[in-house]
């Protein structure tokens, strides 16, 4: 089973279109540093070592990724085996490649891969600390903190749950006395000189995106609905079953390993729902806990020894279904990456909007710009540069307009910090520009107002091309025109010819 989800991502990363977001970390590699607006380093750097040696391509930038999360069962049947022996192993492994979001995980090129690897590394190197006091374990401890904060701001959580550990347990207020600790937290701190050395030179945008921007920090209902998108991702029975396990392992907190299993796992459960109802509710979030059910999964056969057997087989056959959905989340993103199969998603509402159509998009421009081999190529917003950038290549530069998106994912100042804003399109005012615009969120309510202040940005003079693809679900226009040295007062949307043609081709059905 491990072998065939491996080669399932393995044919999907080589086939599947970047991401959006994947796209962007991947122009991050083009400029190695201390870090971005939206993250620390490691990310851009994984994917500019393996592009290094591999070339540019889907898999060279995947593939650190795909090792990493096929890195996490054998992490997890580890962590098992040394309470439980190998039965203990290979179930809890089972457990591990069975759930959706974590036997899918590295077939993009995302933070979350590495930053899960080092939780568990640092889970790892903590019940190795407690059981011996050896060095070792303290070090693993220490490089995975270090890890997890190099690859994104969501170190915290593991952070703070070692804390509660500390702080609830018996064992672990006697650890605040040993040595070994302070040496993990003192290489842990080590990750944070990224962070550090990227937010002074810029004035805190990172912080500043991930604490304030992208977070309302009110209380909004709709965030209540979590456990039940928890329980969709990883499947309801297997959920209730990785949730009885953190219960059953915090009653037996008195002994070991149950005390570390139950506080990190449970914190991570917990604290990600408590969090979750003040913090970002515009983006997919059911991902955040994943460290913690995994952790939840090392506890699992080991709680389940004492179960009685109609329950044992209960929990088995949650998993079964849950591999089941893991199936069939590779069924879907197969479809995505083939050539034919984003048609016959086309008419439902879980069309894979993020993964399709920026081929399509790429080979109108690369005949529009050989046509216009001057011609200064503009993107209406960073998640399309960045698509048409990775497409025809890194030599090309791509700005992109100041695009809501932009400011939404924490993307405008690192295109202003790499002149790819308007700012730095101003300085070729005059130039003969390719404008390449995304239409494809028309539903969006700022869509008219976004589409009618393009004509204020680029001085548009004609179209050139148009793409419609899958129905008319991804939509795409060519412009050429000039840009300008200043932007223009926005005037009348109705009055622009770019949100024109876009209203008007949202009315006609694609053939």
């Amino acid at each position: 089973m491990f072998v065939a989800s491996c080669v399932a991502k393995g044919v999907i990363a080589c086939t599947l279109s970047p991401f959006g977001d994947e796209a962007f970390y991947w122009q991050e590699s083009l400029s190695p540093a201390w870090g971005y607006s939206d993250l620390p380093p490691l990310t851009a750097w994984l994917i500019a070592a393996s592009e290094a040696v591999f070339g540019h391509g889907l898999l060279p930038m995947r593939l650190p990724f795909l090792l990493l999360g096929a890195a996490l069962p054998w992490q997890v049947g580890a962590m098992a085996e040394r309470y439980g022996g190998e039965p203990a192993r290979w179930q809890a492994a089972t457990f591990a490649s069975l759930l959706p979001l974590a036997g899918s995980l590295g077939v993009l090129a995302l933070p979350d891969v590495p930053l899960t690897f080092a939780t568990l590394l640092a889970l790892q190197g903590l019940l190795l600390a407690l059981d011996t006091g050896g060095a070792r374990g303290w070090c693993l401890l220490g490089a995975g903190l270090a890890i997890a904060w190099m690859t994104h701001y969501r170190a915290a959580m593991p952070m703070l749950a070692g804390l509660a550990f500390l702080a609830l347990t018996p064992r672990g207020r006697l650890q605040w006395r040993r040595p070994g600790l302070w040496f993990a937290m003192g290489v842990a701190s080590l990750g944070l000189v990224p962070i550090i050395l990227y937010n002074v030179g810029a004035h805190g945008a990172g912080l500043a995106f991930q604490l304030v921007d992208r977070n309302p920090w009110r209380f909004h209902a709709d965030a209540l609905v979590q456990p039940l998108e928890q329980a969709v991702a990883c499947t309801p029975i297997a959920w209730a079953a990785m949730l009885w396990a953190i219960a059953k392992a915090w009653r037996r907190r008195a002994e070991a390993p149950f005390d570390a299993l139950a506080t990190v796992a449970g914190t991570f459960v917990v604290a990600y729902f408590v969090l979750g109802l003040f913090a970002d509710d515009l983006r997919f979030r059911a991902h955040w806990p994943l460290p913690g059910y995994l952790v939840a999964c090392v506890a699992l056969p080991l709680v389940l020894r004492e179960a009685r057997t109609a329950w044992r087989r209960t929990v088995h056959a949650g998993f079964v279904l849950g591999g089941l959905g893991l199936a069939a989340g590779f069924g879907y993103l197969g479809l995505a990456a083939s050539a034919h199969g984003p048609a016959v998603l086309a008419g439902m509402k879980a069309f894979p909007t993020n993964f399709t159509g920026w081929r399509e998009s790429a080979a109108a421009t690369r005949d529009a710009l050989a046509a216009r081999p001057g011609a200064i190529l503009v993107a209406d917003n960073f998640m399309l540069a960045a698509e048409l950038r990775f497409a025809l290549g890194a030599s090309r530069t791509v700005y992109s307009l100041d695009s809501p998106l932009n400011v939404k994912h924490g993307r405008a100042p690192q295109l202003a910090a790499w002149g790819l804003d308007e700012g730095g399109l101003a300085k070729h005012a005059g130039d003969a520009t390719l404008l390449v615009v995304d239409e494809s969120k028309l539903h969006d309510i700022e869509a008219r107002d976004w589409l009618g202040s393009v004509c204020s940005r680029v001085e548009v003079d004609a179209p050139v091309d148009r793409v419609e693809a899958f129905d008319g679900r991804r939509r795409f226009a060519l412009y050429e025109g000039r840009a300008r040295a200043t932007r223009g007062e926005p005037g009348n949307p109705d009055d622009c010819i770019v949100w024109m043609a876009a209203y008007r081709a949202s009315l006609v059905p694609s053939p």
